[in-house]
């Protein structure tokens, strides 16, 4: 028997997006089904962010014993225990899934399925033994490792992001496919626990951030040893006899082979879209995710599309502004419309890589000339050198009457400081704002202050204000 659920909003997938969603409606009253085929909490909890920043945590305390000669302690090798490293990172995911467990999600009034969900038609969803007609629906099944279809690939063993965290002993040599942020935070994650990492990108590693502060980060991870091919593309793949071998063309035409014990695919993100029946809905997609409009709407009216399944910005704090969208449009009628220049990303890598609005790149193409750049050296912060963290930069871009229009960090805290300066640009602040707060001493917040105050460098010299103050003076 075929059971049929009428609820308000009916949502597909309970990574962070679906679960904000649910939450936010059911918070209201609104009759919610959930339906999710593998873990509640998604690709973040289980295989994603939370993981990858508990091993980088354990990373960063055996890089801490090696770097105390600065501070007068004495430096030595750590001994990693690398299965009580992943115990640690395990313990982390359990204290966190119960904030996203079946349990909470009832009890918050939600109907939770766990089954394969898939659209019967443009108004319905399949389930288990359940057929949804909602009012609305709202697809958010995520993405998963994209495997790039090399040579020999497929005939080799080899780990991604939801297989990786399963190790139980340190790699030997990790060899490590693709120079984007999970690939580097885990190159330099695994160089510090131990293992010997290379990494092959075929373009320029760390490609999407500013090229001056992705140089921050890439110097450093080769001074700690990991080796970087970049401009270097994988032609195949095949066993070796301690593991696995790349066969790599790299630049000017030379080759050479590649051999580790271990392979970790890193080559990006591909939408979860198989089995959705999304044509039965008559729900565009492609091979980037579902297609959507400015309010996250796909080509079928009572059905949105949220977080990495519509391509674009794939972060978990992506998917959570989406939800708020799209509850703002379901539950209020509200207009609402995505803005990708407010969503900020951030490396986790030592020293940290975050962007926020427009990059000095974007800007430019933008607005040309009207663009400034007003950049600041971590060794100019008082607490930087305290903690023996100069190396960074911070760089604000100001628009037409100061306005920012967004910022790059490289270094210590970026991530951390990312957060006041993606309240500025959602603000529509300025250089006038940023110069005014009181930022207290010493922290890294206070490089923000100085960099905005350097758009005011050139008032001492400029004449109408000398000028105003010889008058003002006149007045006692």
């Amino acid at each position: 028997m075929t059971r049929v659920l009428t609820p308000d909003i009916c949502i597909l997938g309970a990574g962070s997006g679906g679960l904000s969603v649910a939450a936010a409606a059911a918070a209201f009253g609104v009759e919610v089904v959930l339906v999710e085929r593998d873990r509640m909490g998604g690709d973040c909890l289980n295989a994603g962010c939370v993981p990858s920043k508990a091993l980088l945590a354990a990373a960063r305390q055996a890089q801490a014993r090696r770097s105390g000669v600065g501070f007068g302690v004495g430096e030595t090798e750590p001994l990693v225990d690398f299965a009580a490293v992943g115990a640690h990172v395990r313990s982390v995911i359990a204290a966190i899934a119960p904030h996203d467990s079946v349990e909470r999600f009832e009890a918050l009034g939600v109907t939770v399925l766990k089954a394969e969900a898939r659209f019967g038609g443009p108004d319905r969803v399949m389930a288990g033994d359940c057929e949804i007609r909602a009012r609305r629906f709202v697809v958010a099944t995520g993405s998963r490792p994209l495997v790039p279809p090399i040579p020999g690939l497929d005939a080799v063993p080899y780990l991604t992001n939801e297989t990786l965290f399963d190790l139980t002993e340190c790699p030997a040599h990790l060899l490590v496919l693709g120079g984007g942020p999970i690939g580097m935070e885990m190159a330099q994650a695994h160089r510090r626990l131990g293992a010997q990492v290379t990494v092959v990108e075929a373009h320029k590693a760390l490609g999407r951030d500013d090229p001056e502060l992705a140089a921050f980060v890439l110097d450093q991870l080769r001074a700690e040893g990991v080796e970087i091919l970049e401009g270097s593309r994988v032609e195949a793949v095949e066993q070796a006899d301690e593991g696995v071998a790349l066969l790599v063309a790299g630049p000017g035409g030379s080759h050479r082979r590649v051999e580790g014990s271990h392979l970790l695919v890193a080559a990006g993100r591909a939408p979860v879209l198989t089995g959705l029946g999304l044509d039965a809905a008559g729900i565009g997609y492609g091979p980037r995710g579902i297609t959507v409009d400015g309010g996250l709407r796909t080509t079928n009216r009572r059905v949105y599309a949220i977080g990495d399944v519509i391509g674009g910005l794939q972060f978990t704090h992506a998917a959570g502004y989406h939800a708020g969208l799209v509850v703002r449009s379901i539950l209020f009628r509200l207009p609402a419309k995505e803005n990708r220049d407010l969503v900020p990303w951030v490396t986790y890598t030592a020293p940290e890589l975050a962007q926020v609005g427009l990059s000095e790149a974007e800007a430019r193409r933008r607005f040309g000339d009207r663009v400034r750049v007003l950049a600041v050296d971590y060794a100019a912060s008082d607490r930087a050198r305290a903690d023996r963290a100069t190396i960074g930069r911070l760089k604000l871009i100001a628009g037409q009457r100061g306005r920012l229009l967004g910022a790059g960090i490289a270094g210590a805290l970026a991530g951390e400081m990312a957060n006041l300066l993606s309240l500025a640009l959602a603000q529509k602040l300025d250089m006038k704002a940023l110069a005014g707060f009181v930022a207290p001493y010493p922290t890294y917040g206070e490089l923000v202050r100085r960099a905005a105050l350097s758009y005011y460098a050139g008032m001492p010299a400029n004449t109408w204000v000398r000028r105003t103050i010889r008058f003002l003076r006149l007045f006692g």
